[in-house]
């Protein structure tokens, strides 16, 4: 049967872009748009050779074929890259010529059609499935061609004692292959069912088009057999030396992955990491094997091409410095390591419920024996470590030391949940876990990757069913051998701009990202926070909030853990939080907003000796969320020798701008004078004016309420905020398109971070908050941010916190207020008296007000509002739907 075109009208496959080429002694089907691009006299600057899997076919690659063909014929905002997705011969519309092709052949059949075509470079190699062998195997082959490689959810290895897939194994077995494979379209049919969500008809029926018969299957039933599945299999020669060929290969590369794929799981991922480690990587929570079907991936790959491949006259791309111009982070644990002054104090953590007191000499002896240590038990630099363990003196000693030796620390906290915390883990794919039982166990039994090392020494039995190689103190020991041998080893020092941090967000706006810092990142955030605050070496932190009980040794400070888990702020109370401050004669406190609050409720209990040492407090530090003045002015009245200050930040740049209890009161005052002056809704929570080194602008929103992408910092201008700062983020881990837009103002000079806050700046330079990018309403007359309409309504007697949410189609979005009451509250409608009150409070028409039992909050602040599922609860709820928690 030779090569034909597929029927017209397939959904999505528009264009005149189908060709039949002869070559290899075959007629290929072929999508290619080189020939509209040659009519409309338009030279691309290289080719994207994209190559499909089993079962599939071009019509796979439609949408990177039509969004490159549009981007080179409309008003060209990118380079014109030409695309040729190919059918691979006895698969889709190409010719069967009823022999079986092993991998070695289908490689040199593309070699044969590339050569027939006279394809040159630049050229990209893009493949998906066994596709992705078959584009990898010529890009070994072409190196003088080769300029990218694109990758979505394949394989080059099958990891050593590991079986294939189980869809493949069962597809494999004897007496089901023909069965399954070509006389019954069963494994056409379970691929396309792995698509989520499911494909549209028309779309499953695009790809039927190309099997409708047991002959037109045979392709599909000899790639299957094809699979190598050990060393004796006839492929597996070639799939090895594509394997080796690949870890050889410097251009750039770009994988898409989507998580959720039977047949490709993460383990195929974490093989082409180490053969790859210089590929960008876009992770698609949710997607799975059909990743070209289940997201938007065409405007990425073009993205990625603009931003990474390079072509002839392109500049080279910029190297990381190897210069430290700030001390590294561990640099006070060194030059403390004299002393036997208190470095940290772990409430609670010593014998009967004793503080365990850890002098600066035993805190650098210890991070130096565990650096030896992690380095015998095989750590190597750039391996990443995922910290499993709760602040603590444990935690700080390993996680300096894993810094010390260039080793990459993954932090995800358990505030994340089970799911949440699984999702990091296995995005961040570290090399060892260190954890405590809890963590080990889960890792063990949800399949986290990673070796493990315990914390605490476990009994051999339990060791070996939680997979677990080490504890720290065998790290401990094996580090003071090598510390004692008279060829000591020295430690690798790692380069300032070396990867140094994985820091996982709270997952308040959707799922937790992974967030890079490098060393130097990490110590200008060290330095701008010292400056700012004064902190030092004479200082006490009660470090309430996780990052600060990690930061207190690099600072020099003494800090000290509260009893409590400060990953759950509202276990600390008001008596923990004293005792830790009496217990470090602190002068510095570190809390979240919800700690605050829980401090505030349980101050009744305090005595005379806790209030005398929260009387020594001189400067009270709150961020992660929005603070209220009554709750700031609260917290003053117990510690009246502070200062409270509400700094604005976020995982990605801790420190941006800040504010004092005074500042705030300075600001409403201002508000209020101008408020006739402002739109019905302005207003917002001020954070304060930049700290140095840092520049906030606004990219003003258009109305449909996205950023213009211009920045301004013109007053009153709302939109989104985007800072500048040299301790800001390195970028986003394993999120490729995420970072690009986050970065999206960047230029060589300048570190920039598009916060996805919204907000403006004030007359005298101050920023307001007014809500998140995602929580911005759009109704019919126009733009409005939640912030300054929810103050307006928790005004109203009763309500303790209050939340505006847009219902029904973007452009014409109704709002609704939602509130949670100081007492008790029933979910659904609210009382009438009540809905009067806020309809009255707020400066805008409001479709429905309701009440809940408690607003849904992030769980490691316990302070952002989730509004995105309060929007869906409240749209159920107004269509008459049972009204359960949000």
């Amino acid at each position: 049967m030779g090569a034909t075109v597929p029927p017209p009208g397939l959904p999505g496959l528009g264009g005149d872009f189908s060709r039949i080429v002869a070559a290899a002694g075959a007629e290929w089907h072929l999508l290619d748009t080189g020939p509209t691009l040659d009519a409309a006299g338009i030279t691309p600057v290289g080719t994207l050779l994209c190559v499909h899997g089993n079962p599939t076919w071009s019509y796979l690659w439609r949408r990177l074929v039509a969004e490159a063909a549009a981007a080179a014929l409309g008003a060209p905002t990118r380079d014109a890259w030409r695309v040729i997705a190919v059918d691979q011969l006895e698969m889709g519309f190409s010719e069967r010529t009823d022999r079986l092709r092993r991998l070695a052949d289908r490689v040199a059949d593309l070699s044969a059609l590339t050569d027939t075509l006279g394809l040159a470079g630049p050229v990209v190699t893009v493949g998906h499935d066994w596709g992705g062998p078959v584009s990898l195997g010529w890009a070994v082959d072409h190196p003088e061609s080769l300029s990218g490689v694109v990758l979505l959810n394949t394989a080059v290895h099958q990891p050593d004692g590991r079986p294939i897939p189980a869809p493949l194994r069962a597809a494999r077995a004897p007496g089901v292959l023909d069965v399954a494979t070509a006389a019954t379209p069963a494994f056409l049919e379970t691929t396309l069912s792995l698509a989520r969500p499911r494909l549209e008809p028309e779309v499953g029926d695009a790809f039927r088009s190309a099997y409708r018969s047991p002959a037109r299957r045979r392709g599909i039933r000899d790639f299957v057999a094809d699979i190598p599945v050990d060393a004796s299999h006839p492929s597996f020669t070639e799939l090895d030396r594509i394997a080796t060929g690949v870890a050889a290969l410097t251009v750039p590369a770009l994988i898409l992955w989507g998580p959720r794929d039977p047949v490709f799981g993460e383990v195929y991922l974490r093989d082409l990491l180490e053969r790859m480690p210089h590929a960008d990587v876009h992770r698609f929570e949710g997607a799975g094997h059909l990743i070209a079907e289940e997201v938007d991936y065409a405007p990425i790959v073009l993205d990625w091409l603009d931003a990474r491949v390079q072509r002839p006259g392109a500049g080279a791309a910029e190297t990381g410095s190897t210069e430290w111009s700030s001390d590294p982070l561990w640099a006070a644990v060194v030059r403390n390591a004299g002393s036997d002054a208190p470095a940290l104090i772990d409430m609670g953590a010593g014998p009967s419920g004793a503080a365990r007191v850890i002098p600066w000499s035993q805190l650098a002896r210890r991070v130096d024996e565990l650096a030896q240590g992690l380095l015998a038990a095989g750590v190597r630099p750039g391996d990443r470590v995922s910290l499993l363990v709760p602040p603590s003196a444990d935690l700080t000693a390993v996680l300096y030391a894993a810094v010390r030796i260039g080793a990459v620390v993954v932090v995800a906290d358990a505030g994340l949940g089970l799911r949440g915390l699984g999702r990091a883990i296995r995005g961040a794919h570290p090399t060892v876990i260190v954890g405590t039982l809890p963590g080990l166990a889960a890792a063990r039994a949800l399949g986290w990757p990673g070796r493990r090392i315990s914390v605490a020494t476990l009994s051999p039995t339990l060791a070996r069913s939680l997979a677990v190689e080490h504890s720290l103190g065998d790290l401990l020991r094996l580090g003071r051998a090598r510390m004692t041998a008279s060829d000591r080893p020295p430690l690798p020092t790692p380069a300032p701009s070396d990867l140094a941090a994985v820091l996982f967000t709270s997952g308040s706006t959707g799922p937790a990202k992974g967030v890079r810092y490098t060393h130097a990142q990490l110590s200008a955030l060290r330095d701008a926070l010292a400056g700012h605050y004064d902190l030092g070496a004479e200082t006490g932190i009660v470090a309430g909030f996780a990052p600060f009980a990690l930061l207190g040794p690099a600072l020099g400070a003494r800090s000290v853990i509260p009893v409590g888990d400060v990953t759950a702020p509202r276990t600390l109370t008001a008596g923990a939080v004293a005792d830790a401050a009496g217990a470090a004669d602190a002068t510095v406190l570190f809390l979240s907003p919800a700690a605050l609050a829980n401090v505030v409720a349980t101050a009744d209990a305090l005595d005379d000796g806790q209030r005398a040492a929260l009387a020594r407090i001189r400067t009270v530090l709150s961020a992660g969320a929005p603070v209220p003045a009554r709750l700031l002015e609260r917290i003053v009245a117990l510690m009246p020798g502070a200062t409270a200050h509400t700094p604005y930040g976020m995982t990605e740049g801790l420190l941006m701008t800040d504010i004092t209890l005074e500042g705030i009161r300075a600001a409403a005052g201002d508000a209020a004078a101008d408020a006739a002056e402002e739109p019905a809704d302005a207003g917002g929570v001020c954070v304060g004016t930049p700290v140095a080194g840092v520049t906030v602008r606004i990219s003003p929103l258009d109305a449909d309420g996205r950023p213009l992408g211009r920045l301004t910092d013109e007053p009153a201008v709302t939109g989104e905020i985007v800072v500048e700062a040299p301790h800001l983020r390195d970028g986003y881990d394993r999120l490729w398109a995420v970072d690009r837009v986050a970065k999206a103002h960047s230029v060589a000079e300048a570190r920039r971070h598009s916060t996805g806050d919204v907000g403006h700046l004030d007359a005298k330079g101050r920023l307001w908050i007014e809500g998140r990018l995602q929580h911005v309403v759009v109704t019919a007359d126009g733009v409005v941010t939640p912030v300054g309409i929810e103050q307006r309504i928790e005004g109203v007697g009763g309500v303790r916190r209050a939340a505006l949410v847009g219902v029904g189609p973007r452009g014409t979005q109704a709002l609704v207020a939602v509130v949670e009451l100081d007492g008790p509250a029933r979910s659904g409608l609210a009382p009438a008296p009540l809905a009067a009150a806020v309809r009255a409070a707020a400066p805008r028409p409001l479709a429905a007000v309701l009440t809940v039992a408690a607003l849904p909050t992030d769980i490691r602040h316990n302070s952002k509002i989730d509004r995105t599922a309060l929007a869906a609860w409240a749209d159920a709820v107004l269509r008459g739907e049972r009204a359960g928690r949000p």
